[in-house]
């Protein structure tokens, strides 16, 4: 027995499949916990592919959510899609990274992404009214776009996407890691670019300020780790997979930290993760992952990685391994830190995995769409 295909809408099919593989595929690149007065985080922004940035309510997501026992059996659709506070667009194309500039209510949630800008809305402002926004968004505060480059006969070069972005409060400096293998330097009160980091030989991935030195650190797709001097835009020292024999490969460096002190650095290359005394300039010890490490945080004098396994990972500094968690995400893209100890894993189909300080899964959503 047949249906009735006489009323059957091809493109209206089409599309709510196109809007669910969508759904399903969509990449948190980065999360960030915003200002609070509380010791406990109350919201977490999230950075999508989909270009769309959303802050999330801790407790109600905490509240609504159902906690799994194993993640290894469960689908992305499995999990709660949470109802964000406050969902706009930020970007054309995906949004890589989000930050806040300043830690309390004149603070600005920066982000950048894909498109080549980078946007700084007021905090304040966006959650002055804790409602869904549908129709206007938040006009930015701020906005920086990177400079296309001219070619010999005259064309311009694609606007340049920027990967991740770093801050100076104190020297009111936005930096961005971009894909014409350069850094760049903002100046927040003057809205204009005060300084240009020119050096790596591939696009930028990585970027992290060492604000009581005045420098920053950048990693590439060329293999190196550069550290700049801030002051003159010169470039003081360089970490090489090519040239480190405590490394097994060589590999883009993907992700770069620093511990509170300023003093050591994580490395993330690859499956290898290798630990620098700065002060020193020397490695101390390397560490080699079954999966890419895709981002790395200092937890006091403790190290967390994720990458493209479900795992979150806790390392000590001389490399030997604490524990292992397994995360929601089976590929992981970001892994935040709050001051009271609680952790965020986010990435692919759209997830995010919060965790607390003793090891346990306080909440697992799936982060909403702009399409809904």
């Amino acid at each position: 027995m047949g249906g009735d295909a006489r009323w059957w809408d091809e493109d209206a099919y089409r599309d709510s499949i196109l809007t669910h593989t969508e759904n399903q595929t969509r990449t948190i690149f980065r999360t960030v916990f915003a200002p609070s007065r509380n010791s406990s985080p109350d919201t977490i922004v999230a950075a999508s592919s989909d270009g769309s940035i959303a802050a999330y309510s801790l407790s109600n997501c905490i509240s609504s959510n159902v906690s799994a026992k194993s993640f290894s059996s469960l689908k992305t659709s499995s999990f709660t899609e949470a109802e964000p506070a406050v969902i706009l667009q930020g970007h054309e194309g995906p949004v890589y990274d989000v930050k806040f500039y300043g830690g309390d209510e004149e603070a600005l949630l920066l982000s950048c992404g894909d498109d080549g800008r980078i946007r700084g809305w007021k905090w304040g402002e966006i959650t002055e009214d804790l409602q869904h926004i549908q129709g206007d968004h938040p006009s930015p505060a701020l906005e920086f776009i990177n400079p296309q480059h001219r070619g010999p006969w005259g064309a311009l070069s694609p606007m340049p996407e920027n990967n991740a972005i770093a801050v100076d409060v104190q020297g009111g400096t936005i930096f961005a890691a971009a894909g014409d293998s350069c850094a760049y330097g903002w100046d927040v009160e003057k809205s204009c670019m005060k300084m240009v980091f020119r050096g790596h030989t591939d696009y930028l991935q990585c970027i992290i300020a060492r604000n009581s030195s005045n420098q920053i650190i950048t990693g590439s797709e060329d293999g190196t780790a550069r550290l700049w001097d801030c002051r003159n835009g010169k470039c003081i020292g360089v970490i090489s997979t090519k040239s480190n024999k405590m490394l097994k490969e060589f590999a883009s460096v993907n992700c770069v930290a620093l511990d509170t002190s300023e003093s050591w650095l994580a490395c993330g290359s690859g499956k290898s993760l290798s630990i620098w005394n700065l002060p020193a300039f020397e490695c101390v010890s390397s560490i080699t992952s079954r999966a890419l490490i895709q981002d790395v945080v200092f937890m006091d004098s403790q190290i967390m990685t994720v990458g493209t396994g479900n795992l979150l990972k806790k390392f000590n500094i001389d490399g030997s391994i604490l524990s292992q968690i397994q995360c929601a995400p089976v590929s992981a893209f970001s892994v935040s830190l709050h001051s009271s100890g609680v952790t965020a894993v986010a990435g692919y189909g759209g997830l995010v995995d919060v965790i607390s300080q003793f090891g346990s899964h306080l909440c697992t959503f799936r982060c909403k769409s702009l399409q809904g």
